[in-house]
């Protein structure tokens, strides 16, 4: 008798009707038409079955408190540092729990069941990383929590940044992190990266740095961080997330960068929502876009991933832990439009974000780890197009949440009263 049986689902790779069994908390078998007596047998309707969504780049510490002690009137990278600095000293233990609770509530509602989060060392007191390790405690059953050791305030600039980043991994923070083009000087971000990169590979620890979110084109440390990964021997286990000088860089340094990047085996997160916010912000025209070379980086082999970054935080005042709004904006703004495209910006907040966080048992195979989320769409094309609505979403084949499907309708003379956003051909 099997756990759970999802029959006539519609999977990301373009196969209809197939079925899913769950035994276990795990997928024994995916296979078209599968019938089996089961506890719980579902439906799915033809509607896309897809695994969970990961988000390799966000900020729990600061979510969710827009507004405290102020608005980011200028919205500027740097005016959003400074008033998390404001926040820093009015930030109790309780609230940074809620808030962070709460979106991991709208997450899980969202089918967003793992999350990288940055969380800020610079404190002596490591306010938020206590709080962040007891929410990661708590949401354990239900969402894979990663976090990561983030000096926001520079690992050399502040005292004690380094011992302090140091004692959050003491105390079980999951990854290396960094922010060198913050450092006081471009040989001082070099330096914090080599440094943090030796204390990565001494411990044996992934590396996720905040690398070069600028619109400098001389901010280069990724390309440090690229030789010391190949150095060290850590390739595939670092991530430089951001990324936005290279927007601004010439073609020709570019063309030298790519390979370099792909051969040290860093991946790299972009955040469109946040990119194209912050970035730009000190030109007039023509103004630019402020997000990563992603199609240019995925065809010299680069492992790319999107995150969301923010919500309702310093930097960004939006937001609401929909993944599928982080690749409608990614695609529009990378000018991904083909069909391949669409669908390279579907993966990078499901496979590839997965990639970069190393998750183990995760994709839609037998053996994987039973955890998805079913989609009011019929492809990925309709699923980033319509943001669609989350019908239900498993963990280890547990049902933890589920939506009703959305179904406007009009009352007008002459015409059927049901209207479907699915595009012909697709229903």
């Amino acid at each position: 008798m099997l756990d759970l049986l999802i029959t006539n689902a519609c999977l990301p790779d373009g196969r209809t009707g197939m079925s899913v069994a769950v035994q276990g908390g795990r997928i024994r078998e995916l296979t078209p038409g599968l019938r089996a007596p089961a506890h719980e047998t579902v439906d799915a309707g033809g509607f896309l079955l897809a695994p969970h969504f990961c988000d390799p780049h966000f900020h729990l510490d600061a979510t969710l408190s827009h507004g405290l002690p102020r608005v980011n009137e200028s919205g500027t990278l740097l005016e959003g540092i400074a008033l998390w600095g404001e926040l820093k000293p009015l930030l109790t233990a309780e609230a940074l729990i809620e808030r962070a609770l709460a979106y991991c509530d709208w997450a899980v509602a969202r089918g967003l069941l793992a999350i990288r989060s940055h969380v800020d060392t610079s404190d002596p007191s490591l306010l938020p990383v206590r709080a962040m390790l007891e929410v990661k405690k708590r949401v354990a059953p239900w969402l894979d929590l990663q976090l990561v050791a983030f000096p926001q305030d520079g690992v050399l600039r502040t005292p004690g940044g380094l011992d302090n980043l140091k004692r959050a991994l003491d105390l079980g923070v999951d990854v290396v992190g960094g922010i060198p083009h913050f450092e006081r000087t471009m040989a001082q971000g070099a330096a914090s990266v080599k440094l943090l990169c030796e204390l990565a590979a001494e411990r044996g620890l992934p590396v996720d740095m905040h690398c070069d979110e600028s619109d400098d084109p001389l901010s280069r440390h990724i390309e440090t961080l690229a030789c010391e990964a190949q150095r060290l021997g850590l390739q595939g286990r670092v991530t430089g997330s951001h990324c936005t000088s290279m927007h601004s860089m010439d073609n020709y340094y570019v063309s030298k960068l790519l390979p370099l990047i792909a051969e040290g085996g860093v991946s790299v997160v972009a955040n469109p929502l946040i990119n194209i916010t912050l970035q730009g912000r000190h030109d007039s025209y023509p103004k630019r876009r402020g997000l990563t070379r992603v199609p240019e980086l995925l065809a010299a082999g680069v492992t790319v991933a999107f995150g969301h970054d923010c919500v309702l935080d310093p930097w960004y005042g939006l937001g609401s832990g929909d993944m599928l709004e982080v690749a409608h904006m990614g695609l529009h703004v990378a000018q991904m439009t083909s069909r391949q495209g669409i669908r390279d910006c579907f993966e990078a907040v499901t496979t590839r974000a997965a990639q970069v966080m190393g998750l183990q048992g995760y994709g839609l195979a037998p053996g994987c780890d039973a955890s998805f989320v079913l989609l009011q769409a019929r492809d990925v094309v309709d699923a980033i197009r319509l943001r669609a609505a989350r019908l239900k979403v498993w963990k280890s084949g547990r049902l933890l949440a589920e939506t009703a499907p959305v179904l406007p309708r009009l009352q007008l003379p002459g015409r059927p009263p049901q209207v479907d956003f699915l595009a012909p051909g697709r229903r």
